[in-house]
């Protein structure tokens, strides 16, 4: 007998999961604005034009419990906090990279042009 095959709404399911997590406003947009690099909380507060300082907050500690995200503390003073990939998060560059083309190609919209870093 065929063992049943894993329901997609399924919590153990991979796309699922990969979906709890970019799925959530601005999570892809603050890993986008890592790729290019390690930023501190003001520099990436910029790069993601509209969210909220308690936002970027709870977006970075989530990424970081998740292994996505490495949080440093730079002694001071002042005392300042850096923020960068990990392996796993920078794993992730090849998918976005993926998932912009294919934004471009099926999604026109006027305006709304990816970050540079995910153009092929």
């Amino acid at each position: 007998m065929a063992e049943p095959q894993e329901s997609c709404t399924s919590p153990e399911h991979g796309l699922t999961r990969v979906f709890q997590v970019l799925g959530k406003r601005w999570t892809g947009m603050i890993i986008a604005a890592l790729m290019s690099g390690p930023g501190h909380f003001a520099e990436l507060r910029r790069a993601v034009p509209g969210i909220s300082e308690r936002m970027l907050s709870d977006r970075l500690a989530e990424l970081a419990s998740l292994g996505l995200v490495l949080r440093c503390v730079e002694e001071g003073p002042p005392l300042r906090v850096c923020y960068r990939l990990t392996e796993a998060g920078l794993a992730l560059k090849p998918a976005m990279v993926e998932l912009t083309r294919w934004a471009e190609e099926c999604l026109p919209e006027e305006g709304a042009r990816c970050p540079e870093q995910f153009r092929a």
